[in-house]
């Protein structure tokens, strides 16, 4: 190591964090900031340098956990919470429903109802007739320690929760803040939670061999003069670049950080599933976003009064609302089969089936949709299909609902088919494709599929998680369709498959616009 070439290529900055390990064998981050007054950003530069040149080492002991408040708890922090807001508003004699506060425009629905759930958890508030709010008694004690942290880590801007330097609170002091915090970072019915908790390295610093030979060498020079690193054309004009001393280059120091682009998240987590099925030998299946009712589930042999065909459920299209036909023979073939079973050789439902309805539009609201299609036209048997096929259902939005989704829907037809395959196909799924550790099957009910089941997964932080529903097609399916063979099929919540595999607590998060977590979200398998 030439150590006389090393200090005429140092930094100003290099010289500051070098300087402060005179006396000292190794220091924390801490300790170096207040030495020499660098702030993160410099500090991590000079780090970079000097470990390039071989002179610094750098070992991690722990992580802090750094707490700061998210957009909506800096909201709460001026406005307050909802639940001290609807108390306020009872406590002034005003009356109103939840339906009235859903109006406001202070708060979104999802606050509203934790709210209202939080407060009648505490016995606060209840609900009288008319579905008026009315207050039972005055005693908000348990939000008000929420309040106070809110407010307190507002001014902080920011808190270290393994630090044991902690200020004090005015309202019983810095106990339990961490259960407070926990309960409301990113808590199902907050949206984004109050609370955003990061991981940050807690790193000590040491000097190499060669380091020490180099802050000795530095001790006995004297302090370095100010340097320039360019040359201005003031410089040039008066001649002042003379009487300067200008830095030498490096070019063996890393270059600085570049964000480059990258593909969202959610869709690397899309595009791996794709590349998993067609890997298995699966046939990719597509399917309209808006679709007949007659596919979306007259096909599936759903009956036409069936509750979740009820507009309250769907999105129907207002222009055009119809389409012009459906192919035959199936509208007659399903038809039969509604009506009396048709050549599938079961009673049916017994009801007058409308070929009206049948052909009312709507928003695709299951993926088993694009199944049928398939299914009538003629697949290869056997066979393998699979869709990623986008849903829309009328859902209230929250940690793991939202109104439009993806569904990972699928089919496997053959003589040789059974329950059995399905089930081990669901097993493979939950465990290679959303990398979840632990999965269940608990049994269900679907008007298409006899026998019919429902995969489940654990959450590392929601707990037990469906994941969407599977089973034998029934020959009331099948047939009206053209197919006498055996076939399973499921239909999945990719979302939820993603939250697990991407580590997220929230739906909401797979379409998030926070740079730094899209750039920091991977598969986490």
């Amino acid at each position: 190591m030439d150590i006389e070439k090393i200090i005429e290529g140092l930094h100003p900055l290099e010289h500051k964090f070098l300087n402060a390990f005179k006396g000292a064998d190794a220091l924390s981050d801490e300790e170096v900031m207040a030495k020499t007054g660098l702030d993160e950003a410099r500090l991590d530069m000079v780090v970079g340098w000097l470990s390039v040149k071989g002179v610094l080492t750098v070992s991690e002991t722990g992580k802090n956990e750094i707490v700061s408040l998210t957009d909506i708890g800096k909201k709460y922090a001026a406005a307050k919470i909802p639940e001290f807001r609807i108390v306020n508003d009872l406590k002034e004699g005003k009356k109103f429903t939840i339906k009235d506060l859903q109006q406001r425009s202070d708060m979104e629905p999802t606050e509203i109802s934790s709210a209202i759930g939080a407060l009648k958890e505490a016995g606060i508030i209840s609900i009288i007739e008319g579905g008026y709010l009315s207050l039972i008694k005055d005693d908000t004690a348990e939000f008000d320690r929420l309040q106070e942290i809110i407010e307190w880590l507002e001014k902080a801007g920011e808190i270290d929760l393994k630090s044991p330097l902690l200020p004090p609170l005015e309202k019983g002091g810095m106990g339990g803040i961490k259960d407070v915090i926990a309960l409301h970072h990113r808590k199902r019915g907050k949206a984004k939670g109050i609370f955003r908790i990061q991981e940050k390295a807690i790193r000590r610093f040491s000097l190499t061999e060669e380091g020490r030979k180099l802050l000795k060498a530095l001790s006995e020079k004297a302090a370095p003069s100010e340097e320039i690193s360019q040359l201005t054309p003031a410089m040039l004009k008066d001649g002042s670049w003379k009487e300067k001393a200008f830095r030498k280059y490096n070019i063996s120091l890393r270059p600085p950080r570049r964000d480059t682009g990258r593909k969202h998240p959610y869709r690397e987590f899309l595009d791996f599933t794709k590349y998993k099925l067609v890997s298995m030998g699966f046939e990719e299946m597509r399917g309209p976003l808006v679709e007949a009712e007659f596919w979306n589930n007259d096909a599936l042999y759903m009956p036409q009064f069936h509750p979740a065909r009820d507009i309250h459920d769907g999105y129907f299209l207002k222009e055009p609302h119809h389409a012009k036909k459906i192919n035959e023979p199936y509208l007659k073939n399903v038809k039969a089969v509604h009506q009396n079973g048709g050549k599938a050789k079961s009673r049916g439902w017994r009801y007058v089936f409308s070929e009206e309805r049948a052909r009312q539009l709507v928003l695709r609201s299951q993926g088993t949709s694009v199944s049928a299609r398939r299914l009538a036209a003629k697949p290869n048997i056997p066979g393998k299909y699979f869709s990623i096929a986008r849903c829309f259902r009328y859902e209230q939005v929250d940690a793991t609902h939202a109104t439009d989704f993806f569904q990972i829907e699928g089919i496997v037809l053959g003589e040789g088919i059974n329950f059995r395959t399905l089930l081990g196909l669901l097993k493979l799924f939950a465990h290679e494709v959303a990398g979840a550790e632990i999965s269940k099957f608990l049994p269900a009910y679907f008007p298409f599929t006899e026998p019919s089941v429902e995969l489940h997964v654990k959450h590392p932080k929601l707990g037990w998680m469906e994941l969407g529903g599977a089973g034998l097609f029934r020959p009331e399916v099948t047939i009206p369709l053209g197919v006498d063979v055996p076939v399973i099929a499921w239909g999945l919540g990719l979302d939820r498959m993603a939250m697990v595999a991407l580590g997220l607590h929230d739906i909401r998060d797979l379409f998030s616009g926070d740079l730094d977590l899209i750039r920091t979200l991977k598969i986490e398998y």
